[in-house]
């Protein structure tokens, strides 16, 4: 044990923790976000028929990112949760909230009542895609701290900075939905959503190039990083550029599988060069992974129960999706 660098296996999970869960949750909040926009409630039925026997596993992501966290850097929830009290929150809240009205609009008995409910699977999408942006935008900013103690105020991740994070990533979310969409319908459908793709695809690299610009002007060593020398680094926002010119074209030639698989490629790529721009930072702007690493003794006895736990989650998700892949069509799917 003496010889295995825990705290860098314990990064890695969480890490991959967290792209995973922005992956499969991000395309099914994706769609609630465009669930009023929908031409006609067969359209809806569609959507949530899509992803009715996977969102719930989508998020089991989540709690895997939350529990690694406190058990192998106890120090970032120290630092976090009261920093991100308010917006942890709110997320948590429109993902309930979007859970509820997910269930209770397929056993509405009335028009109205679905209708009711599908506004609100929009609001509880729309809340926690923002929320998340904004932790994601404080996070990029960095964290008033003295002494392993968060001493700045309640609202100080709700910035301009961090609220462009938020509406970047509920446009990139919309996008993953979109093109989800366009893999699993068919139709009118299918053609509606294809002809969001490219739209929403314009408005995410509008965004995500005011935060390229704007990150390196704030912070100083994310500046000296990206910019103090030509650096392999930077094939990181060029394999996200490619990215997104496959998912226009390809879109455009009318395939369903590429432009989602391009889209999460752009997920990842953007998610990489974050974690470079602030590696090996996990509270910054001063705090590593190995500063808010647990004892060595704890990250073991945890760690040997996620080896365990992990590969069941991947075969079960990827076992979940093989079994319910194929188009989605209407008067199919989840009653």
């Amino acid at each position: 044990m003496e010889n295995i660098d825990l705290s860098l296996i314990w990064a890695l999970i969480v890490a991959l923790g967290v792209i995973m869960y922005v992956l499969l949750d991000g395309f099914d909040l994706g769609l609630g976000i465009l669930f009023p926009f929908a031409p006609d409630e067969d359209a809806r039925d569609v959507m949530m028929n899509s992803i009715a026997p996977i969102w719930d596993g989508n998020e089991t992501w989540l709690i895997l990112g939350g529990v690694a966290l406190i058990a192998a850097f106890p120090l970032v929830y120290t630092i976090l949760l009261p920093a991100l009290y308010i917006g942890v929150f709110l997320m948590l809240a429109g993902l309930i909230f979007r859970g509820v009205a997910f269930e209770f609009r397929f056993k509405s008995a009335t028009q109205r009542a679905r209708k009711l409910w599908g506004w609100s699977f929009f609001g509880g999408s729309l809340v926690a895609s923002f929320a998340q942006g904004c932790v994601v935008g404080s996070y990029i900013q960095g964290y008033q701290t003295a002494n392993d103690v968060y001493t700045g105020g309640a609202f100080d991740w709700l910035t301009p900075f961090a609220v462009l994070t938020g509406v970047g990533l509920a446009a990139g979310y919309a996008l993953l939905g979109a093109t989800w969409l366009v893999l699993k319908s068919e139709g009118a459908i299918q053609v509606w959503a294809r002809s969001l793709v490219n739209k929403l695809l314009l408005g995410v690299l509008a965004v995500f190039v005011l935060i390229g610009i704007w990150t390196p002007l704030m912070n100083d060593v994310i500046a000296d990083r990206w910019f103090s020398q030509i650096r392999v680094i930077w094939l990181l926002p060029l394999a996200a550029l490619l990215c997104a010119l496959g998912v226009y074209h390809f879109n455009r030639r009318r395939r369903d599988l590429l432009p989602f698989l391009l889209t999460v490629g752009l997920f990842v790529f953007t998610y990489l060069g974050m974690v470079v721009s602030r590696w090996p930072l996990v509270v910054p702007p001063a705090y590593s992974f190995r500063d808010a690493a647990s004892a060595p003794g704890s990250q073991f006895v945890v760690l040997v129960g996620v080896l365990i736990i992990l590969p069941v989650v991947l075969g079960y998700t990827a076992w979940s999706y093989w079994i319910f892949r194929g188009k989605v069509r209407v008067g199919e799917g989840y009653h």
